[in-house]
């Protein structure tokens, strides 16, 4: 009985154990943190837009007649097709 007085009794075995599981937890808790960090603009499907759609401003300066229909056919046809949304200068 060499450790027999300077072992640990059953309270120490219970705080190793608990300091184990609380260490275990954070580092799951670090690792699920820096995931959702660095996942998050993936999700994102579209444009993050500000203000009203630029089909609705057009036709909003098409019904107060700041441009003719010729002109707002136009500039809608451009705003509906499928191009890049960076700007030719980019």
């Amino acid at each position: 009985m060499m450790y027999y007085g300077n072992g640990m009794n059953g309270w120490g075995m219970l705080l190793m154990v608990a300091n184990s599981l609380l260490f275990w937890a954070l580092v799951v808790a670090g690792i699920v943190a820096v995931v959702r960090y660095t996942g998050r603009d993936v999700h994102r499907s579209g444009p993050v837009t500000h203000g009203p759609a630029p089909q609705r401003i057009l036709a909003e300066r098409f019904a107060r007649g700041d441009i003719d229909e010729d002109d707002y056919t136009r500039r809608l046809q451009v705003l509906d097709t499928t191009t890049p949304a960076h700007a030719p200068g980019e």
